[in-house]
């Protein structure tokens, strides 16, 4: 028996991971405890995913878990321990709002959590392959460092700046402001390269920019393009948190990263790491995602600019992905903003 083990298995990439998976042929433990209702209320909730789940997928068994916990963890682990193939961990406090509120919480989960994983994939499923779903926020705000020009609409990078086309696994962690949000990331992003480099483990970490899909609970505090669709499709007002609107992101489709994680599974490495994102391909300001919605929907948005951004955020994200692609060149993004926001 093959076994997939998912944490965050009723979020957005989680829910993407198991049934991908499932279709695979390999039986799915999906670890979720809906805590991003908790962290986020009614727009966040996400257990009309996991009951869709429940009911389509025969070969998926839910385990209402958090990855704190210890005792419970370490019996999944111990239960099916040398069929796991693979643990894909994807669980986490996403928020830099709700880490600025309760830091002990947001460090709990998103490193002790990831901890915990990885001593329980060390002990009872030492062959398997760990993912860990990272993040771009563990670099800080140091791209904010580099030298952007202003246009109408976004913030650019010259076509002859070396981060063109976009920022690698170079860039620098250091002297920076993370965000509580980046700093607890950061660790469970360290914590998987040491349990791979120093254990001789199959572990990964991925550094990704702006995720989003149809199964994404998106709210304020978390899930912009999700949130922004909804929003104006519902005609309701959306805030714009600083830089006039024209900061940037790169844009992957859940199905284009859980591809990536299945080219890594067929061929692992030890300790890796990987930025990863919409790179060139799939990226936008916000003010060019409320055009593109605007002349989808003929529905005119009702937003604001407020004056101040949030702690540590980026004025400009876009993934270079080539080291990925160098590693595994048969992985290809399939879906850029537009057919994303369709």
């Amino acid at each position: 028996m093959n076994i997939c083990i998912v944490t965050g298995s009723s979020g957005l990439i989680g829910s993407e991971t198991v049934r991908f998976f499932s279709a695979k042929g390999f039986k799915v433990i999906g670890i979720d405890n809906n805590f991003r209702a908790h962290f986020f209320g009614k727009n966040g909730d996400t257990s009309w995913v996991k009951n869709q789940l429940k009911e389509k997928l025969k070969n998926f068994n839910h385990y209402n878990c958090d990855v704190r916990d210890k005792k419970k963890i370490t019996n999944i682990f111990k239960k099916f321990s040398n069929d796991v193939k693979i643990v894909v961990h994807c669980a986490g406090q996403p928020s830099h709002d709700w880490a600025y509120k309760n830091p002990s919480l947001d460090f709990e989960v998103n490193a002790n959590g990831t901890l915990n994983l990885l001593q329980n994939f060390k002990k009872y499923s030492p062959k398997a392959v760990f993912i860990n779903l990272s993040t771009n926020k563990v670099y800080g705000d140091n791209p904010n460092n580099l030298k952007f020009v202003e246009k109408k609409l976004r913030y650019d990078l010259p076509k002859n700046h070396e981060f063109f086309y976009g920022i690698d696994e170079k860039m620098s962690i250091q002297n920076c402001v993370h965000s509580l949000f980046g700093v607890s990331k950061l660790s469970g992003d360290l914590m998987v390269q040491e349990y791979g480099k120093n254990f001789g483990l199959k572990t990964v970490s991925f550094r990704a920019g702006c995720l989003t899909g149809p199964m994404h609970s998106g709210a304020e505090l978390h899930g912009f393009l999700s949130f922004l669709v909804k929003q104006i499709v519902n005609k309701k007002k959306y805030n714009i948190f600083g830089y006039k609107g024209k900061q940037v992101r790169d844009n992957l489709h859940s199905i284009d990263l859980v591809n990536a994680f299945w080219s890594f599974y067929k061929s692992p490495r030890y300790g890796e790491i990987y930025n990863i994102g919409g790179s060139r391909k799939s990226n936008c300001s916000i003010l060019e995602a409320i055009e593109i919605i605007e002349n989808l929907t003929n529905i005119k948005a009702n937003y604001r600019i407020l004056k101040n951004n949030r702690v540590g955020d980026h004025k400009w994200w876009i993934s270079n992905i080539q080291k990925f692609k160098k590693h595994y060149p048969d992985w290809n993004i399939k879906h850029n903003v537009t057919k994303i926001i369709k």
